[in-house]
């Protein structure tokens, strides 16, 4: 594992590599969710490299508690963090060693990752879904965004303090977005996985976004919560590095 550094616009995205970086391979980039971290994909970026990829995590700017990248957090929105994303894939797309870049997002991170997949397409070999927070627009429309409350026809500047500082930006950018817009037009292979009793995103979420991808492998975990523990946690890692095996 080694630690890299990339620059936007004046920012500084920090991250760590796992896997042989001495041939070429195939890269893929790991982004996390909402008020979390890259920690919170190591066990997926693990997987991936024991599986002889090269797999990138890194830290949001302002995206997360704990996060070692630049930034506020009261400055985070998913476009903010589209542009993070697009910032590592283009220090990645220049390094000798990437045979190929494919996406892993978690929750919000696989928004972000949707998103950028969309505009970016063949540029992208595979995506990779889990749990994808496709419920943000809505959550901004209804004026509730995790433990955040608000008026969604005056959403003030700062959404609140705990446990993460989060500034009204986060709503206003896409309290008028249509999230299936939003990410469809991505047409490589795509794994989407979701659990089935995940409380902070509504599994039809997912059920609805697999039919935007002609090539979707998709799973549903039974029982599984946002955020894959225990043997739900092991299930999503095996399905994974079978899809890993295949596709990447």
């Amino acid at each position: 594992m080694k630690k890299f550094e990339v620059k936007r616009e004046g920012l500084t995205i920090r991250g760590k590599i796992f896997g042989d970086v001495s041939k070429k391979s195939p890269v893929c980039i790991l982004s996390h969710g909402f008020m979390a971290n890259q920690k919170t994909c190591r066990t997926y970026a693990k997987t991936l490299a024991k599986e002889g990829k090269i797999a990138v995590t890194y830290d949001f700017c302002g995206g997360g508690i704990g996060v070692k990248s630049d930034g506020k957090t009261e400055d985070m929105t998913v476009f903010t963090e589209k542009k993070d994303l697009l910032a590592v894939i283009d220090f990645f797309k220049k390094q000798e060693y990437a045979e190929s870049i494919s996406l892993l997002g978690c929750s919000q991170g696989g928004f972000v990752s949707a998103m950028v997949a969309k505009e970016l397409k063949d540029q992208v070999k595979s995506l990779v879904l889990f749990y994808p927070a496709l419920c943000i627009p809505d959550d901004a429309r209804k004026g509730q965004m995790i433990v955040f409350k608000f008026d969604p026809k005056n959403i003030p500047d700062i959404l609140g303090n705990f446990p993460m500082k989060v500034g009204g930006g986060f709503a206003r950018t896409v309290v008028n977005l249509d999230v299936y817009s939003a990410i469809e037009g991505y047409d490589g292979p795509t794994f989407l996985i979701h659990g089935t009793s995940d409380r902070i995103v509504d599994i039809e979420y997912s059920r609805k976004a697999k039919e935007l991808y002609p090539k979707c492998e998709y799973h549903e975990i039974e029982n599984g919560a946002h955020g894959f523990k225990g043997k739900h946690d092991k299930e999503a890692c095996r399905l994974l590095k079978e899809f890993a095996a295949r596709v990447m």
